[in-house]
């Protein structure tokens, strides 16, 4: 069977850095922060304070209030990227056949505050049940790719993936097989998260996953800094339209890259730890360039998981040089997360994302907050500290991982 080529033609983002896919990537580029006080609730009594919130969102803006009543943020986020990037795509609904269109989408937790609030009413209430009549289709997951096909009437493949903070990722990857595959001609893909709530932050707290910097949230986010003391958490959504590439050359698309290839692997060691020997890593990372068909030292860019936690930092670079050998010295590695913070199951596509723009623009976003070197680093590795560099970009790797031992890479290549 011949598998098909996939190819990137549409891009949409709501992230902590800009509500659309340019500001977003501007701001990548010179290197802001995305963190600051949380304002969804009053976080007084929380160890972490602050978080990557998307700023000055009304859903006003984009829904009716009707609309805005039967959706969770999370899925309003995803509307939101998923919009952006079909618009973006120049896709002519009137030209498709919707019946090889579709969505796969990923996010980690689903309609969290959605779920806090109904089940806190209950507990303050009487006993008498009084939930509201969406509680249900507001809190599932799935409901996210649910709506975006209803939106466009996409009758293909159509479900979410839950895999942790890989979910986006693999939604990405199943979204370019079913493509490949010949399953399907076109599919929106991407995945969203909104998990800045009490529970939310509470939980994190308690796992001490998050950096309790409340005195600089700005520069709380340190990948690969030697002070480095967790994640921020973050929030919004990324969409990606794949399509087959015939069907994309065939009515003279915008091709932003080509997608040749996804890995994926579990730990298989501990539920929210990684492996300290980065096994799964380096398999998932072999696994894409095997799926890719292409050699190590045809990567020129890692946008990696790096989340600022002491343990993943260290794991992931392990696997790094252990993949690329003294090709690793030539990368440029860069964690985006340094700004946007951790999106959960969406970051995976946002981080494509800027994986994507890199290739377009031939410029590698930075890995701010970086203060003090960790010895336990190679110093030959290049992370891309504090600055944007300019550099020769014609393939890039993105790595998601998640907790559960989920691991995810894709590779991403300028088009031939």
């Amino acid at each position: 069977m011949q598998l098909k080529r996939v190819v990137v033609t549409g891009l949409g983002a709501l992230t902590p850095l800009g509500n659309n896919l340019d500001t977003y990537w501007a701001n990548l580029i010179k290197g802001v922060s995305g963190a600051g006080p949380i304002t969804r609730f009053n976080p007084e009594k929380f160890k972490t304070q602050f978080a990557c919130e998307v700023k000055d969102y009304d859903p006003l803006n984009y829904f009716d209030r009707k609309e805005v009543r039967k959706m969770d943020l999370f899925t309003q986020f995803a509307m939101i990227a998923a919009t952006e990037a079909f618009e973006h795509s120049g896709l002519d609904l009137a030209s498709i056949d919707l019946s090889k269109a579709g969505v796969i989408w990923g996010s980690g937790i689903g309609g969290l505050k959605t779920f806090q609030d109904e089940v806190m009413s209950f507990a303050q209430g009487d006993g008498t049940p009084r939930f509201n009549p969406f509680f249900i289709p507001k809190m599932i997951a799935d409901i996210s790719s649910g709506m975006i096909s209803i939106k466009y009437g996409f009758r293909g493949p159509n479900f979410v993936t839950v895999s942790a903070c890989a979910s986006a990722t693999n939604a990405m990857i199943d979204a370019m097989t079913y493509i490949k595959l010949g399953k399907a001609k076109i599919m929106i893909t991407g995945g969203s998260e909104a998990s800045v709530t009490e529970a939310g932050m509470g939980g994190f707290n308690s796992m001490k996953a998050l950096s309790e910097r409340n005195d600089s949230p700005q520069t709380a986010s340190r990948p690969f800094d030697k002070d480095r003391d967790g994640f921020v958490l973050g929030e919004g959504a990324g969409a990606l339209i794949l399509e087959e590439y015939e069907h994309a050359k065939a009515r003279g698309a915008k091709i932003y890259a080509e997608i040749v290839g996804g890995g994926m692997s579990a730990d298989a060691y501990h539920i929210t730890a990684p492996h300290p020997d980065g096994l799964g890593a380096t398999s998932v990372m072999i696994n894409a360039l095997e799926d890719a068909e292409m050699q190590p030292e045809e990567i020129d860019y890692i946008n990696v998981h790096g989340t600022s936690t002491p343990l993943g930092d260290m794991s992931e670079v392990i696997a790094i040089e252990k993949v690329f050998g003294e090709h690793a010295y030539n990368l440029n590695i860069s964690s985006t997360k340094s700004m946007t913070g951790h999106l959960l199951g969406a970051a995976g596509a946002i981080e494509a994302i800027a994986a994507i723009k890199s290739i377009e623009h031939q410029i590698v976003p930075p890995t701010i907050n970086h203060f003090t070197d960790d010895d336990q680093f190679n110093p030959k590795l290049n992370f891309t500290f504090n600055k944007a560099q300019e550099r020769t970009i014609n393939a890039c790797l993105s790595n998601t991982f998640g907790f559960g031992g989920h691991n995810t890479s894709v590779v991403f290549r300028k088009l031939d």
